[in-house]
């Protein structure tokens, strides 16, 4: 499949060979334990080891994360505990690892629990390829790019090249982009890793992660943790991801036209300041943006004049549901500094651009603007 476009490896990816009556993507397999005598040996054994609708979607991911390869993914009940997978399976005290600090809400509390851990943590910001600086004697690094919420971007070759160089393993949480708008592993990455209850599953009823690793090794480490902790997805989850994944393309380019369209909209407006979205051409990150994505996302972020005035416009929004997360079909907004914890202005949105008509879209959020600043 990898001359396919993404479009039809997206419909078809993971999908078992056609059998003569059955299903083209086999329901979701409720089993807690299978049949199993003599030795227990064999491909599904126990129900928090191995399951065949597991199978199916960690194949389909695999062939978007990197097409025509033999690499090993692995899903889990949720994003964090991808990312918590690789990191604790990877580092062990007296290790250092180098973090992002302007990444994922989350990523402070695994700070925390990785310090109480007795690893060394070192932060510096995604924009300028920060990361560059901290990587001597580093285990594992650590890239968000495009960074949650900033959308800044950093040059994943150039970190990857410098860190493996240092001796250190790299991992990219990919979120933002999706496989189809940016492949880790193909810039040289280690580890891929994604919250699939964003934009790679798209509705917003899910909650689901993955890890992908072109290093058998490696899967085994990220394999053996989910294992351990018990950090798997339900089978229910997991076919509706997989069914979720034929749509991907078909979503992801409509929010990303649009997101571009909604960014060059806001571009004009007096009020709006701080816009950032990668694949605008006078975005910060738009060059070496270029170079990595094939797709910028659905997200764009901006600030207001202060917190009641992100709140009016809020308000006023009608196509936008005032919510957290990204990636879905039907777009979402909020003000950040409502959580704590991220380095934001207190007028700060992040905009999560969903399949809508654009031109309703953008009429919406131009009215709830007017509204937002009488």
């Amino acid at each position: 499949m990898s001359t396919m476009g993404d479009g039809t490896r997206a419909v078809r990816a993971g999908l078992p060979e056609p059998e003569q009556f059955e299903p083209t993507l086999p329901g979701p397999v409720f089993a807690a334990h299978f049949h199993l005598s003599g030795e227990p040996v064999g491909p599904y054994t126990y129900g928090r080891e191995t399951n065949p609708t597991w199978t199916h979607l960690e194949r389909a991911i695999g062939e978007l994360e990197a097409p025509g390869e033999d690499v090993g993914t692995t899903v889990f009940a949720s994003g964090m505990a991808a990312i918590t997978a690789v990191l604790l399976s990877q580092v062990r005290s007296g290790d250092a690892v180098v973090l992002p600090d302007d990444g994922y809400q989350a990523l402070p509390l695994v700070r925390e629990q990785l310090a109480a851990y007795g690893v060394e943590v070192r932060t510096a910001p995604t924009g300028g390829d920060a990361q560059l600086a901290l990587l001597t004697g580093a285990k594992l690094l650590w890239i968000e790019s495009p960074s949650n919420p900033g959308l800044d971007v950093c040059d994943i070759r150039r970190l990857v090249e410098a860190a493996h160089a240092a001796g250190a393993l790299v991992a990219v949480d990919n979120t933002l982009a999706t496989p189809i708008g940016q492949r880790p592993l193909e810039l040289g990455a280690d580890f891929s890793v994604a919250s699939d209850t964003k934009g790679m599953t798209g509705h917003g009823d899910i909650l689901l992660g993955h890890v992908t690793c072109r290093e058998p090794r490696l899967t085994a480490d990220v394999r053996r943790w989910r294992k351990v902790v018990g950090a798997i997805p339900g089978p229910m989850e997991a076919w509706l991801a997989h069914r979720s994944l034929s749509t991907l393309q078909l979503r992801i380019d409509r929010q990303c036209t649009t997101a571009l369209a909604l960014a060059e909209a806001l571009a004009k407006r007096t009020e709006v300041t701080g816009l950032r979205y990668p694949g605008l051409p006078t975005d910060p990150s738009y060059a070496v943006a270029t170079r990595q994505m094939r797709r910028f996302g659905s997200v764009v972020s901006f600030e207001l004049a202060d917190r009641d005035t992100a709140e009016r416009f809020l308000t006023s929004l009608r196509l936008v549901d005032d919510a957290t997360s990204f990636g879905g079909v039907r777009s979402t907004a909020e003000r950040r500094g409502r959580w704590g914890g991220d380095a934001v202005a207190e007028g700060f949105v992040r905009f999560s651009v969903g399949a809508e008509d654009p031109e309703d879209l953008l009429a919406d959020v131009e009215q709830a603007l007017d509204a937002a600043v009488r």
